[in-house]
């Protein structure tokens, strides 16, 4: 599932995201999130999360377990 709706991310879901500094190579990281910290319902590249670990960037996927 894709990370572009916010009705689609909870915290404590395991994501993988792209972080500001990888957007140019598309390198994701894989984290549990932290605070949802984009306000709108949608964003076409995805919404903006911070993980546990600090880590800020936008959601690419939401990994299944």
């Amino acid at each position: 599932m894709d990370g572009k709706n916010r009705t689609n991310i909870s915290t404590g879901q395991l994501v993988d995201i792209v972080l500001k500094k990888d957007q140019a190579t598309g390198k994701r990281t894989r984290g549990i999130v932290k605070d949802i910290l984009t306000n709108s319902s949608s964003h076409p590249h995805g919404i903006k999360v911070r993980l546990q670990n600090g880590q800020v960037g936008r959601v690419q996927e939401i990994v299944k377990d």
